[in-house]
């Protein structure tokens, strides 16, 4: 893995890059609260196709926001720009996941020619329903256990944020984003969403179906919202699927 700082008008941005420096590259969009590292799960068996590159939005994470920044889902789809000017990547392949969804999704829109394919799960362009969340999440688990599917232990760092406050702007910010369905009207690219059978997104989700053309829709078995933490191998085996259908990778 190799860790860098990308500088953007406003802000550090902490970026990690793994896997081939030839070929398809994934640029990685994280969850709400999620850091780089709640990545850790899905990256060794994404590196054996793709360059896998990850980061922490503006004011997240490791990556640094100066006391007037800008946040919003817009800033973050240039700063993901940025750091693919950085990487000297000209196109990528999208996955967000939650509320990255959001973000991979502006970005997509704002940036049509340099996405080859977006993944938007647990996706969903109105406000989170934290306690529906936590009541699909509690019945995912347990359709896991009755299915004998083991639990992926989480580990602490893949919430741990240098700046609460800053954390609380970017976070903030993007729900404030009075119009996220304007990004699904620009979509011209391959679109995969997949999310969990358990997570009240699910609804949200398949309405996006509805409004993005040519976009596929996946349930996810025995999940609930955070599906790649969840299920980090079947986040994985539909993402690539859909890929290789797509003649992607």
């Amino acid at each position: 893995m190799n860790a860098i700082v990308v500088p953007v008008e406003g802000a550090e941005l902490h970026v990690e890059v793994d896997g081939p420096a030839a070929g398809a590259s994934v640029l990685l969009f994280s969850g709400a609260r999620c850091t780089t590292r709640s990545w850790d799960p899905v990256i060794r068996m994404l590196t054996p196709r793709l360059r896998v590159i990850r980061h922490d939005i503006r004011g997240t994470g490791r990556s640094r926001a100066a006391e007037d920044a800008t946040y919003g889902l817009d800033q973050y789809a240039e700063d993901a720009a940025a750091i693919l000017d950085h990487l000297d990547v000209e196109t990528t392949i999208a996955w967000g996941l939650a509320f990255g969804a959001r973000v991979a999704m502006a970005f997509a829109s704002r940036y049509p020619a340099r996405v080859r394919a977006l993944a938007l799960f647990d996706a969903s362009v109105e406000a989170p329903d934290t306690e529906a969340q936590r009541r699909g999440a509690e019945l995912a688990r347990q359709q896991r256990a009755a299915l004998g599917i083991p639990e992926v232990e989480r580990d602490p760092s893949w919430f741990e944020h240098e700046n609460p406050e800053t954390l609380r702007k970017a976070l903030a910010a993007a729900y404030r984003d009075p119009d996220h369905r304007r990004y699904a009207d620009g979509l011209r690219v391959p679109v995969l969403i997949a999310t969990g059978d358990h997570d009240p997104n699910l609804p949200a989700s398949e309405r996006l179906q509805r409004m993005i053309p040519g976009a596929e829709l996946v349930v996810l078995e025995a999940v609930g919202h955070g599906s790649a933490l969840a299920r980090p191998q079947l986040c994985v085996e539909v993402f690539l699927d859909f890929l290789l259908r797509q003649g992607t990778v």
